[in-house]
């Protein structure tokens, strides 16, 4: 290997590892049970950090998020299940702080938007399909009785009949 090769080997694997997701969950706020420190990533993953909006908060290191891991972890400690450990968190601090809300009466405009604008598009596309297809539709030709009389029109002219 040479040592272009080497080093651009280097740069692409520092790369790589660079563009890699940083967890912002600190070592001494997993749970000593694997088996509860998968639920609790898993419960991170799914609630938004209400300081960084865009980021769960187990990739956060806002203070906020740090405190809303924690409570997470003593919450499973305690032994809620997942589902009370969401529905303590939302009636905390309502349905913004879960990155994929709920379907409910609520969000069924959230949730059925994309999909309705989705079909609203294809329906669109599909009239300026047909529309734009019998604009350019190329015209039929002549009949007889038109073709004759086109070709009397032209010798009254004086130009005599030409082939159409």
């Amino acid at each position: 290997m040479t040592a272009r090769a080497f080093v651009g080997f280097f740069f692409a694997i520092l790369l790589a590892f660079s563009t890699a997701p940083a967890f912002a969950v600190q070592p001494g706020e997993a749970l000593a049970d694997p088996a509860l420190e998968a639920r609790a990533r898993a419960l991170g993953g799914e609630l938004r950090c209400m300081v960084c909006q865009n980021q769960s908060i187990d990739d956060s290191d806002a203070t906020l998020a740090k405190d809303l891991r924690l409570l997470v972890r003593e919450r499973i400690k305690a032994g809620d299940s997942d589902e009370h450990v969401l529905d303590f968190l939302t009636d905390r601090y309502g349905d913004f702080v879960l990155l994929r809300p709920r379907f409910r009466l609520e969000t069924l405009l959230l949730w059925g938007f994309a999909p309705l604008l989705l079909v609203a598009g294809l329906l669109g596309y599909l009239v300026w399909a047909v529309r734009s297809r019998r604009r350019s539709a190329p015209a039929d030709g002549l009949t007889e009785a038109e073709r004759d009389r086109l070709e009397a029109l032209l010798a009254r002219e004086g130009e005599g009949p030409r082939p159409i």
